[in-house]
């Protein structure tokens, strides 16, 4: 695991919610405490830290990502709208102070080189086989017209995040578990797992559902 430069960072902990890099995360702020570390953010660099809170463990996740605003609009009220951009992961080393608002030390983490760049792209390439198998089954068992979007991006540690941040479910256990590996190929790798079984699952019931579809035809 490669862990960068050290810096004290505010901490926005938020209930499932895991933010990866380059992700847009839109948020509403309302909290007297929270409207006072927006108020220090815009005075310094703009940024803040996001962390997973698990409500069940009442816990804040030892990583996160480093949000920084891209927009902000502040009403009469002292409520705030802000749109915030996904940056670098980071973990917590230390919290250096819970009130009013929560704020830790931090280092920045980086993925591990990866030696082997030819087996990586070919396992990206296998991932967006499965993400396009998994989009296509489910357009035809819905009924709608779905497609990847045509910016889905080319190099594997982006494409990495932009899977992990659009799983669909409640699935921030394994989106957290996603943020934390340090592996580029790893993380794919659990990715192409998730997606091939999801594609094995979708063309089971897209064949059961042509079976009956052609069963109503023959009746009719």
């Amino acid at each position: 695991m490669t862990e960068l430069a050290v810096r004290e960072l505010p901490l926005f902990p938020l209930p499932e919610v895991v933010l990866f890099p380059q992700e847009v995360l839109p948020l509403h702020i309302f909290e007297a405490r929270y409207r006072i570390m927006l108020q220090q953010v815009l005075e310094s660099d703009n940024r803040f830290g996001v962390v997973r809170w698990d409500p069940t463990n009442k816990k804040m996740a030892d990583v996160g990502c480093c949000a920084e605003i891209i927009k902000h609009q502040t009403f009469d009220d002292g409520r705030s709208n802000i749109i915030t951009l996904g940056q670098q992961r980071f973990r917590v080393l230390e919290v250096t102070k819970d009130s009013p608002f929560v704020s830790a030390v931090v280092s920045w983490i980086e993925d591990e080189k990866v030696d082997d760049q030819d087996k990586l792209q070919k396992l990206s390439e296998s991932v967006k086989e499965a993400l396009l198998d998994v989009v296509t089954l489910t357009g035809k068992l819905t009924d709608s017209d779905t497609s990847l979007p045509e910016d889905l991006p080319d190099l594997p540690r982006e494409l990495s995040f932009w899977i992990g941040a659009h799983l669909g479910g409640p699935v921030a256990d394994e989106q957290q578990k996603l943020l934390e590996i340090s592996d580029t190929f790893y993380r794919l790798k659990r990715e192409y797992e998730m997606l091939d079984h999801t594609r094995k699952q979708l063309a089971a019931r897209t064949a059961l559902k042509d079976t009956f579809s052609n069963v109503d035809q023959a009746n009719n």
